[in-house]
């Protein structure tokens, strides 16, 4: 089948998760036969933003990571129906302009052969829910979900059986151990500043008990502001800036430990969804702790996958007990990797979406009056 995904941008992760998990998938879709193509708009903030922090040399990076991938820029004159016209699935991500996202639709209404299928893997659907609740999916087949509290929000609209749940995983041909490295550093933290939606969590369970365990270490991400690189300057971890995912799985190997620290929403308002940094972590074989975040959908195995801190004081107390008890650290490697073989690569996403467009091949695509509102 031919696959064709609209998106952010698969060329550029500046401060864009959801490219990660897209190349995982392309990947996994190519290994089995399949073409995939991705369509990203011209001029994407994270694109622009990427070049104009590393350069023309970062786009040309990508290309040596990953030689098979394809993407194609769009502008606003193009011709969308020539462009999917040969398409057996469309992917539509929850970034893609409104009114392209409408007009897909239209196109899928009046004929169109491939499946439509709309992915959601943001919590603007509670952050910005002003913003986008009018978003008119007329004519798509059904919804990809990243997670089953953002299920039930389509669930309300009147999806029914067209909405699925579809985590996100690890590419783990990418994400693997690298044993032969060596972990001369304590911890690593790989994360965004982000909007200040987890400022005070990244001071009370990242900054301050590295601070106060001396720690040597590194940060890497970006929009950090000056007055969170005052407060890194402090401590023993080095701030390097924007790093390609590519380039993860040698950092984590680098380190003894990491830490998952989520963004507010996703705590508060989508329980049970985590970012894609902790299938990745996982995948990569390093011991991970993780700020306050509920497994509402029972994706790992708290206290055994990784272990949890619910406050500073805990998080500096998990982050001793790792570094200092070689069993331990060694257990949550083990137990991590393994629950993330069985069940989360993007192999395993790739089974769930062919099953899904095989549920759904043989039905009309969902018509509803007027705007389908998260």
């Amino acid at each position: 089948m031919r696959f064709i995904f609209y998106t952010h941008s698969l060329v550029s992760d500046w401060n864009h998760g959801n490219a990660h998990f897209l190349r995982g998938v392309m990947r996994a879709l190519m290994r089995r036969g399949h073409t995939a193509l991705a369509l990203e708009k011209e001029g994407s903030w994270s694109r622009e933003n990427l070049l104009a922090d590393q350069g023309p040399a970062a786009l040309a990076r990508f290309h040596d990571h990953f030689p098979h991938h394809q993407s194609e820029t769009y502008d606003d004159d193009a011709d969308h129906e020539a462009l999917i016209g040969d398409a057996d699935v469309v992917v539509v991500h929850e970034w893609t302009d409104p009114a392209l996202v409408a007009k897909l639709g239209r196109l899928r209404r009046q004929g169109g052969k491939f499946l439509l299928l709309f992915h959601d893997t943001h919590h603007r659907a509670v952050s910005a829910e002003t913003e986008i609740a009018g978003l008119d999916l007329d004519g798509y087949d059904g919804v990809l979900a990243f997670g089953a509290t953002l299920k039930e929000r389509y669930l309300k609209a009147g999806w029914g059986s067209r909405v699925f749940v579809w985590h996100e995983a690890a590419d783990t041909a990418l994400f693997h151990p690298l044993p032969d490295e060596d972990a001369s550093r304590n911890l690593v933290w790989i994360g965004n500043w982000g909007d200040d939606e987890r400022s005070s969590e990244l001071s009370e369970f990242l900054i301050e008990p590295a601070r106060a365990l001396g720690l040597t270490g590194t940060v890497h991400g970006v929009r950090y502001p000056p007055k969170a690189l005052e407060a890194l300057a402090k401590t023993r971890l080095d701030y390097r800036g924007w790093i390609a995912n590519a380039d993860v799985p040698l950092a984590f190997a680098r380190h003894r430990v990491t830490v998952h620290i989520p963004r507010r929403p996703y705590v508060e308002s989508l329980p049970g969804i985590p970012t894609i940094r902790v299938f990745e972590a996982l995948a990569s074989g390093i011991p991970l702790i993780c700020a306050p975040w509920r497994d509402a959908e029972g994706l790992f195995r708290p206290g055994t996958d990784y272990l949890q801190a619910e406050s500073g004081d805990e998080m500096r107390s998990q982050l001793r007990a790792v570094l200092l008890d070689p069993d331990l650290a060694t257990s949550l490697v083990k137990s991590g990797y393994e629950t993330i073989r069985a069940r989360h690569t993007c192999e395993h996403r790739v089974d769930e979406l062919l099953t899904i467009i095989e549920q759904i091949g043989g039905k009309q695509p969902a018509i509803a009056e007027g705007a389908v509102s998260r």
